[in-house]
């Protein structure tokens, strides 16, 4: 599949939706000197080739007491792939990323009480075959987080990605 390109409105529209994406066609064609309707084509399109997406973002402080972990895991190589796989369908985990360095993914974790992360990582993650080590990290201050730098994946990034 090739990948969409950009254009230099494409990148203004998406800079003045990622400031506020409740802000109104009309108040964005007038500020970038064209129709109404081409903003909203132009958002249509981005939607549709996947480049950009609304949604509502909630901090961790609506989450009551729940705390934000890392679980660092060093799988076989021919195995990476699978085995990321199978931590995604895992509830507790919101995000997996395939890395290079010291360990091969990187599984992100939402919990309350640390016998949950505990269980995701030793008796789920480390129990699966191909799995050698995890390792987690339990965020305790965050100072900076950037919601606006998140990209839109599914899995089959994953495998075309890997090569």
């Amino acid at each position: 599949m090739p990948t969409p390109s950009l254009d230099d409105f494409d990148r203004q529209l998406i800079e003045v939706l990622a400031r506020d994406a409740r802000v109104s066609n009309r108040k964005i064609a007038a500020d970038l000197g064209v129709t109404e309707g081409t903003v909203r084509g132009r958002i249509r399109r981005l939607q549709q080739d996947k480049l950009i997406a609304f949604t509502a973002l909630t901090g961790l402080g609506t989450q009551g007491e729940t705390k934000l972990a890392f679980i660092a895991i060093n799988a076989e190589v021919d195995q990476v792939r699978a085995i990321a796989e199978r931590i995604a369908t895992i509830p507790r985990v919101t995000g997996v990323l395939v890395t290079m360095g010291r360990s091969n993914i990187i599984a992100i974790c939402l919990f309350e009480q640390l016998e949950e992360l505990v269980a995701v990582a030793s008796d789920q993650i480390l129990a699966m075959p191909g799995v050698h080590h995890v390792e987690t990290s339990i965020a305790v201050k965050t100072f900076k987080y950037n919601a606006r730098v998140v990209k839109i994946t599914g899995t089959s990034d994953i495998a075309e990605n890997d090569d």
